[in-house]
């Protein structure tokens, strides 16, 4: 490894540089055509749902490095996948660059496989079996709290998000709509005993009919006191955190999941090669060692453990079968659907 390169800020003079250099632009959808505009064999269309605090500068860079010009478009992982299928005659896009490896195994009509260089350095628990996808991060799931509100033995694990104190005050996203709300709930009927579908009952009514539209509701909510605990992802709930909230986070004790988020290469894609040296470059070690910054945990066994996690080894780890859960996705959402009812009466 070695190491890692500095990567650009986001802004200042090297950025000017690098506008110069590749003609890079921003928001790339939004802002037209370049005034010199690039041979299509050097574009680039990526469909993000990562923040973009996250995509910008690993695009900036692999601009920089590469001469290539790329498009971003950023969204909602759901809304961004419904797009892929319904673009499948005649694909806009090259990469989907985030979302659980779980919902891009649910669509996988919408991808072909590849294999990532640098394969044999990605800790084998994020390997795709068939290259449907490229691990980027590992985000295990996990509860948060108001610390104002609750106290920390009264939030442990899964079974005490079912104590009538918390009936109605519980912020969980639509998992319809949100991608770490569906892995969240996968996750939850794994660590629970007894039948998915008792546990999908149980959950529902301690909603008491009530689920949020997005991800980012959820830590919004239980840091305004309005909900006193949530289900989210492990990097979302550090930001908040760090960002002073009065949230704390809970890793369950009956076991969480490590589902990374990921890439893939979309079926048909319109520069394929492109793509593929896109994938390439996410996985890499400089992108990776990038992470850290991010609260975010690395895919790859060379670059070392982000300051102030856990070790994974502390966690009670949950076997979470991504491909299983991309096909069980339809299924699992319409008994959710059903047991919730139509969720509206609850929305704020």
């Amino acid at each position: 490894g070695g190491a890692p390169m500095k990567l650009f800020p986001a802004a200042g003079i090297l950025t000017a540089a690098a506008l110069l250099l590749s003609g890079c632009s921003a928001g790339g959808s939004q802002s037209g055509p370049p005034p010199f505009a690039p041979a299509e064999e050097d574009r680039l269309v990526v469909y993000t749902s990562h923040k973009e605090e996250v995509w910008q500068p690993i695009i900036r860079e692999f601009e920089t490095r590469t001469g290539i010009w790329v498009d971003v478009v950023a969204g909602g992982s759901s809304e961004l996948l419904e797009r892929l299928d319904q673009e499948r005659e005649h694909p806009q896009a090259d990469v989907m660059f985030g979302g659980g490896v779980d919902s891009l195994a649910a669509c996988r009509d919408c991808f072909e496989p590849y294999l990532c260089s640098g394969q044999e350095d990605i800790l084998p628990q994020y390997r795709s079996e068939d290259g449907l996808w490229t691990p980027f991060s590992s985000l295990p799931v996990v509860l948060i709290y108001n610390t104002r509100l609750l106290s920390p033995e009264q939030l442990t694990g899964w079974q005490d998000l079912f104590r009538p104190e918390l009936r109605g005050r519980i912020a969980f996203a639509d998992p319809g709509v949100s991608g770490s709300s569906f892995t969240g709930l996968v996750t939850m009927l794994h660590a629970l005993e007894g039948g998915k579908e008792t546990a999908i009952r149980r959950f529902a009514d301690a909603l008491d009919g009530r689920q949020l539209a997005g991800s980012g509701d959820v830590l919004t909510a239980v840091a305004g006191g309005s909900c006193w605990a949530g289900i989210t992802l492990e990097e979302t709930a550090l930001k908040r955190v760090d960002a002073g909230d009065s949230i704390a986070l809970v890793y369950p004790r009956e076991g969480t999941s490590l589902l990374p988020d990921g890439s893939a290469l979309v079926r048909g894609a319109p520069h394929p090669d492109n793509a593929r040296a896109f994938l390439d470059f996410t996985a890499c070690y400089d992108v990776q060692c990038l992470l850290a910054g991010q609260h975010r945990r690395s895919v790859r066994a060379d670059v070392p453990a982000t300051d102030g996690l856990p070790d994974l080894s502390d966690l009670s780890l949950l076997d979470y079968n991504a491909e299983q859960a991309g096909r069980d996705r339809d299924s699992l959402l319409m008994t959710w659907a059903f047991y919730l009812g139509s969720g509206e009466e609850g929305q704020p």
